[in-house]
């Protein structure tokens, strides 16, 4: 019996003895344990941001995991997600050791990355137009953007927003295009028909040629409506990753882009220009302008052809350029026709010819920017009834000038009504007076022919000079006359001395200008 019993717990130690060595067999052979290593660390731990998440038998496998980690919680989405990630790893030498599975240690960084989410940037997109910036959440917003600032030019949309890479630069920048449906399609015929230009095409298009040439177009042969458009500004767009506060609703943007603001531009001035014109046609007031202007002192400062004056203009930040064929009919005028009489003075003209309005219908290529008309060009013009022109002959020769008659003098009698000096004066003085004791020179105000030179009874010594087209100088009251009827005289020539003959109530020279016949009022004519 006790041989049995001896006998039974030698087998019972044996078979423990070999349950253990089992045990730690499959220990070292199980693959989330590493083996024995008799040569430094053999295990490490990993500490994402202080929080461990797990075991690996190399050093390098933790940052491959956290790249992993990064992907994993970034997810398919186009976000840049930013996080705090200090990694750090401790590694310890051991006979055995458990290491945990990738995905779990991935897994465990993964949410150890969530919750330390420093910012989430999103894919964008910023579209730059000249000085002006925005950031949009998209390529489709950009586009629904651009495509905002045409379409009240493009009511059949007949054009589209086309990005391209701008090969000119080093960076990687779209820059933004209006390509027509037409010439889309134009661009697909010539690929499909790489022949269209030479062989048998070629041969055909000149038959066609001679058969039926080239004529003068009609009306109906022009296309009426849109036949260009561009962006009249730069548009460059820049893929980034933005934060959501810096994104810009589409809404937003489209009202910032599309919405006029005033901008300072040059205007040349035109003929039949006047400032109140200008300002009319340019929704200014008079005072808006003068203030702007600084060589502009009032409302009735002169303008001339050609002077550059700063007006405003309302544009949008994105402005856009486009040509359109337009049909219309309309009454014209002719230009005035002058014809110059070298015998006239400039302040003399006759209408030969009274004007009559005319007819016409008209195809022309306007050009705009934004709204304003910036040229136009007559494609085809039909006179249904001609204008007939206004005909108008001109003097060209400058009227001649006056100058006061005598050097110094003292004005005595005004021109006009006054109370009279003498026995036997005028109480309606017909000229002026000035005061001079007798012997005074007396020049010739003006160049001209002396028609008179005498005795003129109340003017007592006179001489009448003609200077053309019914204009007259005379020099009343003279002591003695230098000068002879017929003899032609220069302005500021010495004519006659001054003196106190004929009724007169002192020594004094008497002069009148007369025009038509007329006595006018000296003092506005004399230089």
């Amino acid at each position: 019996m006790k041989k049995i019993t001896r006998r039974y717990k030698r087998l019972r130690l044996r078979g423990i003895k070999i349950g253990v060595l089992a045990v730690i067999a499959s220990i070292f052979f199980m693959p989330s344990y590493i083996k024995i290593e008799k040569n430094g660390n053999n295990i490490f731990t990993v500490f994402l941001n202080g929080v461990e998440v797990g075991k690996t038998d190399t050093r390098n496998e933790a940052t491959e995991y956290l790249k992993e980690a990064r992907r994993k919680m970034a997810g398919d989405g186009e976000e840049l997600v930013l996080a705090d990630s200090k990694l750090e790893v401790e590694g310890q030498a051991v006979i055995w050791g458990r290491v945990d599975e990738k995905e779990t240690i991935i897994d465990r960084m993964a949410a150890v990355l969530k919750d330390n989410i420093k910012q989430t940037l999103h894919r964008s997109y910023t579209v730059k137009i000249n000085e002006y910036t925005v950031n949009l959440a998209s390529k489709d917003e950009v586009l629904k953007l651009l495509e905002a600032s045409i379409h009240q030019y493009d009511k059949e949309k007949e054009y589209q927003v086309s990005l391209t890479m701008d090969g000119t630069r080093e960076l990687n920048v779209l820059t933004a295009d209006l390509v027509s449906k037409e010439q889309q399609q134009k661009e697909k015929e010539q690929q499909t028909e790489v022949l269209a230009s030479v062989g048998i095409y070629e041969t055909l298009d000149e038959i066609f040629d001679a058969v039926e040439p080239a004529g003068e177009r009609d009306f109906s042969d022009y296309e009426i409506g849109l036949t260009s458009l561009q962006f009249g500004d730069t548009v460059e767009v820049v893929e980034s990753y933005l934060s959501q506060e810096d994104l810009t609703p589409l809404e937003e943007a489209v009202n910032q882009v599309t919405k006029e603001q005033e901008t300072n531009q040059i205007y040349e001035v035109v003929a039949g220009d006047s400032l109140s014109k200008i300002a009319v046609e340019h929704d200014l007031t008079i005072e808006k302008l003068i203030e702007m202007n600084e060589t502009i002192d009032n409302e009735n400062s002169m303008i001339r052809i050609g002077d550059e004056l700063i007006i405003t203009v309302p544009e949008p930040e994105l402005s856009v350029e486009r040509e359109e064929d337009l049909y219309y009919e309309e009454s014209y005028e002719e230009e005035v026709v002058y014809i110059d009489n070298a015998q006239w003075y400039t302040t003399k003209s006759v209408v030969r010819q009274e004007p009559s309005a005319g007819h016409r219908r008209i195809v022309a290529r306007i050009a705009y920017r934004n709204n304003i008309e910036t040229g136009r060009e007559i494609l085809k013009e039909e006179i249904t009834y001609q204008a007939v022109p206004k005909i108008i002959e001109r003097g060209t020769k400058n009227p001649p000038t006056y100058i006061k008659p005598i050097s110094g003098g003292r004005l005595s009698s005004g021109f006009g009504r006054r109370r009279r000096p003498t026995r036997g004066a005028s109480t309606y003085h017909k000229g002026i007076d000035w005061a001079t004791p007798v012997g005074t020179a007396v020049m010739a105000s003006s160049s001209g022919t002396v028609v008179r030179a005498g005795w003129g009874s109340g003017y007592g010594y006179v001489i009448y000079i003609d200077h053309g087209d019914g204009r007259q100088t005379r020099y009343g009251h003279l002591s003695k006359i230098l000068v002879s009827p017929g003899q032609k005289v220069t302005q500021g020539q010495k004519i006659a001395l001054s003196g106190n003959t004929g009724i007169s109530s002192g020594p004094h020279i008497h002069f009148e200008i007369l025009i038509g016949g007329s006595q006018v009022n000296p003092l506005k004519y004399l230089e």
